[in-house]
Formats: structure tokens, C-alpha cells, sequence
């Protein structure tokens, strides 16, 4: 079932549809270099990638991981790109288990604006699933319930992810 729409806090709306969205070239690079004009929901980085929550999440625990470097397809990631990004999913998939116990994963990038993509930086989104995710509002009005604020989200993982090294 395709959704029609998602249920937020209201003040989120006119951000949804596009009216407050901030006034930067790239929001990864603003999250990255911790411009106040974005909602900052970074978890953990390091001098190559970095992880934060998804400010719009599909599930509870939905993150997004990144390379720091500004690029827009993985074939552009180097070696070492390619190797802390994969380390860092498979830590943040222990972590995300450990925390929301999921049944699955979606794992994937988004890549151009035929895909869905609306961030023009590339980013890995890895969202937790859940058996009958489907309640009654899911359903009869075509919306899905967001049960997690993801400023709750970021504290749960910004612990977990504490002294990560890698």
C-alpha cells in the first residue's frame, strides 16, 4: 500500500510540503558543518562519515549514513569511503537491533530525483521494519503514524553510538 501522506507533529508541515525548507545548498553539508539553519540530528561522525537521524523517519530508528565529502552516486566513494561507510552500517544495524529489536531492514541509497531522492548528497538510508506495521489509521486514511519524536531517537543512539571508533 502506497501512503498518501504521513502524520507529524503540526509544526513539521509546511516543512513537509516544501514552504520552511532552509535556505542552503546542500542540507547534509549544513548538518555536517553544523549550520544552525538545519535540524541538526547527528549521531556520531568521524573524518569520513557520519550517521544521523532522519528527521522524517519511516520507523522509529530511521538513520541516514554519509560520506562527508560532498558526492551524489557511490561509484564516486573512495576505499576508504567505501570501508568506514560499511563498517558504519554494520555498527549501526547492532545498535538499531540492541535498541528497537526490528524484524528487518530496509537498506538502500536513493539516487536522483526519479528514485525519490530530495538531498543532492549522497546517503545510505537504513530504516528498521517491523512485523504489521500497518494500525488502523495506516489503513482507512491512506497516513502513517510517526510513534517515535526523532529527538528522542537521536538521544536513544547518540548513547550507542558513544566511543565508536572506527
Amino acid at each position: 500500500m502506497a501512503f498518501k501522506q504521513q502524520l507529524f507533529i503540526p509544526n513539521k508541515r509546511d516543512y513537509i510540503m516544501g514552504m520552511k525548507r532552509p535556505a542552503v545548498d546542500c542540507i547534509i553539508c549544513s548538518i555536517i558543518n553544523d549550520e544552525p539553519e538545519v535540524a541538526n540530528l547527528m549521531i556520531w561522525k568521524n573524518s569520513t562519515v557520519a550517521a544521523c537521524v532522519n528527521l522524517y523517519p519511516y520507523n522509529a530508528g530511521h538513520l541516514l549514513l554519509f560520506p562527508l565529502r560532498h558526492i551524489t552516486d557511490p561509484r564516486q566513494l573512495n576505499a576508504t569511503e567505501q570501508n568506514h561507510m560499511n563498517l558504519l552500517l554494520n555498527h549501526s544495524l547492532e545498535k538499531l537491533d540492541g535498541i528497537y529489536s526490528p524484524s528487518g531492514f530496509n537498506i538502500g541509497y536513493n539516487i536522483g530525483e526519479a528514485s525519490g531522492a530530495s538531498i543532492p548528497h549522497l546517503h545510505q538510508h537504513v530504516v528498521p521494519r517491523y512485523p504489521r506495521e500497518l494500525g488502523f489509521v495506516d489503513i482507512t486514511a491512506g497516513a502513517k503514524i510517526i510513534i517515535e519524536d526523532p529527538h528522542v531517537t537521536l538521544e536513544k543512539l547518540k548513547q550507542a553510538f558513544k566511543g565508536l571508533t572506527i
